[in-house]
């Protein structure tokens, strides 16, 4: 699979007005691709583009309601229009409804459904024409480590990311059916991050949600959603805490079930009093339009994610762990 260098190519982002989106589209015109910015805050696009230019860089904005069909194909043919092709489409809108099943409403529970699945759907749809057009391609998209183990008080979310691990599965042997093996069909599932998405999600908590901590900062997931621009990548998580909860989940899904019931119900709970209002789930909200979120102090590094872009370090690492070993062996017999 031959991708182009990001400094060739025309890259278009859903979610793009705060957190990862955000993030993503000023590191891609860092790196000297063509931005195309997309989400439903035009106060967000507008300061974003503008940022992007001060730094150099080329974008231009189209406000659009991922969970619409029409407006992400106009998304889509706009940045045809305007730079000629797509080489990387990076899907990285969603909301969320923090309250137990039973305190959700049809229409929420939808509303999160129309934007995390069917919008990440729709984003797939009118992107894979035009990538097939230029034989090739990255298709990106963001879910969570939610995709792998649901929990408590995010139960559309949950659901949500799940189905788009299930339809990009589906998707990537389909298209290795129909000879397109050269389009990258990236899953990016990142485990807590420090985004504005716990001060914009609906709560009907009490309470200011948040994420089990530890955070990791949004560069993280940046940095993989750029490797996968030019690398192909299957699934990729973002974050140590994330790969040892997906090894756990596979090892044993009943003792995570006991570690959750012991500290996720008050543990994404902050001492904040919020009502449900304002919140992003069916209008945008002004004041987030930034990478960050409030939860920095939680902020640990990973080193997993170092290894994850560099197989050869994972390799050293083995090698020298393995040499340490038997120089280890060879001691202690000398000893003996």
């Amino acid at each position: 699979m031959n991708l182009k260098p990001i400094s060739q190519q025309v890259v278009t982002i859903i979610g793009a007005s705060s957190g990862i989106g955000r993030d993503s589209a000023l590191k891609f015109a860092e790196r000297g691709a063509k931005v195309v910015v997309s989400a439903r805050s035009k106060e967000g696009l507008a300061t974003l583009v503008e940022e992007i230019y001060q730094r150099g860089g080329e974008a231009i904005a189209i406000p659009a309601d991922t969970a619409d069909f029409n407006q992400m194909k106009e998304v889509a043919d706009k940045t045809v229009e305007r730079f000629g092709r797509i080489d990387t489409w990076v899907h990285s809108a969603a909301t969320s409804v923090f309250a137990t099943f039973d305190r959700i409403s049809p229409e929420e529970f939808k509303r999160v459904i129309d934007v995390n699945l069917m919008g990440q759907a729709y984003g797939a749809m009118v992107a894979l024409p035009y990538l097939k057009e230029a034989k090739g391609g990255s298709l990106i998209h963001i879910t969570s480590m939610e995709a792998r183990r649901s929990l408590p008080y995010q139960s559309p979310y949950s659901a949500s990311k799940h189905g788009v691990t299930g339809f990009l599965d589906a998707l990537r042997i389909e298209l290795k059916h129909q000879g397109y093996s050269n389009i990258n069909v990236a899953n990016i599932l990142p485990a807590v991050i420090n985004t504005p998405f716990y001060n914009k999600g609906k709560t009907k908590l009490g309470v200011k949600p948040t994420g089990l901590p530890p955070y990791y900062n949004p560069s993280l997931v940046t940095d993989a959603i750029l490797y996968a621009a030019e690398n192909p990548v299957r699934d990729y998580i973002v974050g140590d805490v994330g790969r040892l909860l997906d090894l756990a989940q596979r090892i044993s899904p009943s003792l995570v079930d006991a570690i959750l019931l012991a500290i996720s119900f008050d543990g994404q709970r902050t001492p904040e009093e919020k009502g449900e209002e304002p919140n992003n789930l069916f209008e945008p909200i002004q004041g987030y339009d930034r990478v960050e979120g409030d939860f920095k102090q939680f902020e640990i590094p990973s080193v997993s994610d170092v290894l994850a872009k560099n197989p050869g370090a994972v390799l050293s690492t083995i090698a020298l762990a393995a040499l340490g070993g038997l120089s280890l062996l060879l001691g202690t017999g000398d000893k003996h």
